[in-house]
């Protein structure tokens, strides 16, 4: 174990030789020091590595000499680096915090390096690890902050530390602001309390969130290779389909001048798939475009700004509601899921649609499997519409075209079997660790089965993974 000693020297030499004798007789290591004469001629702090007994007699014999300070000789040394704008003033709110907490520093370090920031590298002395937990969020929230070294002595500490470092490695990965930062660490804390309440390791479950979030940056700018490929499905009709590694289908139907979306993926692909659109569809920029939705997932919804009109569920209108007020969506309303639901959005850059473009074509009235709730045409078609009990999530949407035979299924039926290899990893480091993707397996497993002995031989159109047809 380490602890601090805080001990008051004489200004001769000798002093420090005197205490290290000391403390290697009793079997201690001292694994860091530190003094600053220009601060205080006498105070020196001592780190030293010990077993307890070994540290009882480090401590009496430091006493016997005059060396040890009347404060706590228990303490022990966090040594931080908190990352500042350069300009002046940027350190006081951090000053500030650790003045209100009542925490000295035993060291501070800090140069300008070129670049707009500077790095402050502090030993702040703990007395009391359940204030220094405070302390470290708090700051958190002003600034990234790292813990560089620590003695592992507090459960609480310990759970601190590990989801701001986490927090830091995804402001890194997807170059988050301060106030997105914040979001993960609100998150990360709820997470570590469910974990921590199920007796759970945050190891592997922080490890799958790292990974999606990599998953998503990595797949940005040139490196964003979906899988792009159109038919005819009538005279005058064109279906195009995107199929990106990750983030649901985008379906796209042109006829004459109008596109018609199905589902449009994940937000932080924006850039690339207007550069994808706009190179496969001609005049795209002054076309009229307008979506139909089959859920509310951020997966499913994230371009919804690009359309003029958006058709949707009743209750996937009430999900957009209630994100626009500030509550949580109908995924968010379990306790369980909320933080995994809550991060997929920064790590996605999902924003809730303006609900001006909104528009709810119809509401479920019964708990059929599969009840109607209206039509919508493009073109001479007629699409119609059910919705499900909510098996993968409340909202979910069925879109058939029986002239056409063409069922759009969003994630009641995904064609697994034609998932590449890109799109099998993501899927199995998606964040979804709520136990599942969807709410009620049971019943997501009967509106799939209906679906497929409904619709014999049509052609699926599937939330992710190749379009198929039903044999």
């Amino acid at each position: 174990m380490r602890n601090t000693y805080i001990t008051r020297m004489p200004d001769k030499a000798g002093a420090f030789l005197l205490a290290s004798r000391i403390i290697a007789a009793a079997g201690g290591n001292i694994v860091r020091v530190n003094y600053n004469k220009a601060v205080d001629l006498h105070t020196l702090f001592l780190e030293v590595s010990a077993t307890e007994a070994q540290h009882a007699r480090i401590a009496r014999e430091l006493a016997a000499c005059g060396y040890l300070a009347e404060r706590d000789a228990q303490a022990q040394i966090l040594m931080i680096v908190v990352t500042l704008e350069d300009k002046p003033g940027a350190v006081l709110p951090v000053l500030e915090t650790l003045s209100r907490y009542r925490v000295n520093i035993s060291y501070i370090s800090s140069q300008e390096n070129g670049t707009p920031y500077q790095h402050f590298k502090m030993g702040l002395l703990i007395e009391n690890t359940g204030e220094i937990k405070g302390l470290i969020e708090e700051i958190s929230r002003i600034c990234e902050i790292r813990i560089l070294d620590y003695e592992v002595t507090d459960r609480l500490l310990d759970g601190t530390v590990f989801y701001v470092t986490f927090a830091n490695t995804m402001r890194a990965i997807l170059h988050l602001s301060q106030e997105k930062t914040n979001e993960v660490l609100i998150c990360a804390n709820r997470l570590m309390q469910i974990l921590d309440e199920q007796k759970k390791s945050p190891l592997q479950t922080f490890d799958y969130i790292r990974r999606f979030a990599r998953f998503v940056r990595d797949r940005k700018g040139e490196r964003f290779h979906a899988s792009v490929y159109s038919q005819d499905l009538a005279a005058g009709l064109r279906l195009l389909v995107i199929d990106p590694p990750c983030g649901s289908n985008t379906y796209v139907l042109e006829h004459g001048e109008e596109l018609l979306f199905v589902d449009c993926g994940f937000a932080c692909y924006r850039e690339e798939m207007l550069a994808l659109l706009e190179a496969r569809i001609p005049d795209f920029a002054r076309r009229r475009k307008r979506a139909w939705i089959t859920h509310a997932d951020v997966d499913h919804a994230g371009l919804l700004s690009l359309f003029d009109a958006v058709y949707m569920s009743g209750s996937c209108y009430e999900n957009f509601a209630a994100e626009r007020r500030g509550e949580p969506n109908f995924r968010e309303q379990n306790p369980l899921h909320a933080p995994y639901c809550a991060l997929s959005k920064v790590i996605s850059e999902y924003e809730p649609p303006d609900l001006d473009r909104c528009h709810v074509l119809g509401r479920k009235q019964d708990g059929a499997t599969l009840s109607p709730i209206g039509t919508q045409n493009f073109g001479p078609w007629e699409f119609e519409f059910y919705e499900g009990n909510g098996g993968h999530v409340r909202g979910e949407t069925v879109i058939v075209c029986r002239e056409l035979k063409l069922v759009f299924s969003g994630d009641i039926y995904v064609n697994i079997k034609g998932f590449s290899q890109e799109q099998q990893e993501f899927n199995a480091i998606a964040p979804l660790l709520m136990t599942g993707v969807d709410s009620d397996p049971a019943e997501a497993r009967r509106c799939r089965d209906l679906l497929r002995k409904t619709y014999a031989g049509y052609l699926f159109c599937p939330g992710h993974g190749t379009v198929r047809k039903n044999e």
